[in-house]
């Protein structure tokens, strides 16, 4: 099959790296024309994933166009601030992309300005193309490495098409779940980036495996809970997509989200903390839009409302676990 990723961050090198493992024409494209040259020279992602090294028949693309010409799989790793603006470039060359490709979105977000999860930004761009995302615990370091992975990839195209993507981009280290449950993985992708971000709290904090535990349990249930009000099915966020993602990021130590918490709760202000990163925490961007998705939708949704708060207003974390624990008691639902 013919694979283009559009995005060179880490984990859409580490796709490409897969993809060209498991004998894919594989065209990895990054969003900066410098970075290209230097991908193209240096046959290493230094800026992103250091220390996997790009195989010779791994192509770099300098430009959009000619990689889509024969692209069956369209890849969009950016992040979700840049999913539009990326996709508009693609809607210009589209008349090259004689194989009609599915466009398989890898980011994790809500467009704050529409409430929009990724594929319908791509919907809304590229009417009557297939959309799919692509999710689940994976590390990208792990699948560039080739260990053990399981994702799931959501699409609502024909069921011919979707087993085909399927297959392709699964491998011995990389196994691929399929679903129709589109809004119920995009959710849980964003979601979880922002329970992380409480999950980081809790370790900072030292609140003890007690608290922990605790935290994780209910956060778990309140994404579920968001997630079913918009449409997503409640069995997709005890899936791969779901609780799957969300342990991954809650506790791995690689984790942006989980290590933004963590160093928030040290003393250090949000605004600090993402003027001096190179990556993008997707949880904080996610926070503000999934809040006043649920203020103006009515959605009771606690945690998020405190991590929200923290971020964005300043609030104490300490004060946030002091209104957590102190909400009226009620059964455990």
């Amino acid at each position: 099959m013919n694979v283009t990723i559009l995005g060179a961050g880490a984990w859409g090198t580490a796709l490409a790296l897969h993809c060209n493992r498991s004998g894919h024409i594989t065209t990895l494209v990054p969003r900066r024309l410098e970075q290209a040259l230097a991908l193209a020279a240096a046959r290493e992602n230094h800026e992103y994933l250091p220390g996997y090294p790009l195989p010779a028949d791994l192509q770099i693309g300098l430009e959009v166009r000619p990689a889509l010409m024969e692209a069956e799989v369209v890849l969009l790793a950016c992040p979700m601030r840049g999913l539009r603006e990326l996709v508009q470039s693609v809607r210009q060359q589209m008349d090259a992309a004689w194989a009609r490709p599915m466009f398989i979105t890898l980011c994790k977000g809500m467009e704050m300005e529409t409430f929009k999860l990724p594929c319908a930004v791509v919907a809304e761009i590229l009417p009557g193309a297939d959309t799919a995302v692509l999710s689940g615990p994976s590390h990208a370091a792990e699948v560039a490495a080739g260990q053990p992975t399981a994702v799931v990839l959501a699409t609502q195209a024909e069921d011919e098409r979707a087993r085909g993507v399927q297959a392709a981009l699964s491998g011995p280290t990389l196994r691929v779940y399929r679903t129709r449950d589109v809004i119920g993985v995009e959710a849980a992708a964003a979601l979880k980036n922002v329970y992380a971000i409480g999950a980081g709290l809790c370790d900072g904090l030292k609140l003890g495996d007690n608290a922990k535990a605790a935290y994780l349990t209910r956060a778990l249930h309140e994404m579920a809970t968001v997630g079913a009000h918009l449409g997503g099915q409640t069995a997709t966020f005890y899936g791969l997509g779901g609780f799957g993602d969300f342990v991954a990021t809650c506790n791995g130590q690689w984790s942006r989200n989980r290590t933004f918490g963590e160093d928030i709760a040290k003393g250090n202000s949000p605004e600090k903390l993402l003027s001096n990163r190179h990556t993008v925490v997707e949880g904080y961007g996610a926070t503000a839009a999934f809040a006043a998705l649920c203020r103006q939708e009515k959605i009771v949704a606690p945690i998020l409302g405190e991590i929200q708060a923290l971020l964005y207003a300043g609030q104490d974390p300490h004060l946030a676990i002091q209104r957590l624990m102190g909400r009226e008691l009620k059964a455990e639902d």
